[in-house]
Parts: C-alpha cells; structure tokens; sequence
C-alpha cells in the first residue's frame, strides 16, 4: 500500500494534473489517501509526482 499526500495547490496547473489527482480521490491541499501499489497508480504518481508526497505503508490491512 502506498500513503499519497496532495503538498501542492492543483490551482494553475494542467486539466490533466488535475484529472489524474482526482482520480486518485486528492481534492483538497493535504489530504491523504491509501493507495495499492499497482503499475496504474504508479504511473499516475508519476505524472504529478511534483505535487505529491508518497511513502510506503506497512500495514496490509
């Protein structure tokens, strides 16, 4: 699992960065979300990693 916090304002930036927060379920500044670590999610990390914080989560639950 992976612990994803949004550390950047999406305001300004592309309609694509934007999507892709969503998608993940970031809308608002600071908000964190658990995510699987799958090659989908990874790839959307990527694409906004300039706006995220990732750690990996232990718990497997």
């Amino acid at each position: 699992m992976l612990k994803v916090t949004l550390i950047k304002s999406m305001i300004g930036r592309p309609e694509k960065h934007r999507k892709v927060l969503r998608g993940m379920g970031l809308t608002k500044l600071n908000r964190t979300v658990l995510l699987k670590d799958t090659p989908p999610i990874r790839g959307m990390i990527n694409a906004v990693s300039h706006l995220v914080m990732v750690e990996e989560n232990s718990d497997e639950t």
